[in-house]
């Protein structure tokens, strides 16, 4: 694992070095990329992350949870 920030860590394949998850410290969640999985049946796409980050032409057909940075930090711990 990579210690990426004080409150955040990344796991990266060892042969080719892809990215696999997202740890945050304090709570344990993991986030894993979708496209990881070879079956990705019966996964919901439900959050978006950094919302107010993304270009205006970046947009699904699907409804999300949309949550911008501020959110994020406010629900899983400000970065020091």
């Amino acid at each position: 694992m990579f210690d990426s920030s004080e409150w955040a860590e990344r796991g990266f394949c060892r042969k080719c070095g892809s990215h696999l998850f997202y740890r945050l410290k304090g709570t344990g969640e993991h986030q894993v990329p979708v496209g990881i999985f070879d079956d990705n049946e019966g996964l919901v796409f439900d959050h978006q992350v950094f919302i107010d980050e993304k270009p205006s032409f970046y947009r699904f057909a699907n409804e999300t949870h949309d949550m911008t940075g501020a959110e994020i930090f406010a629900k899983y711990g400000a970065p020091e």
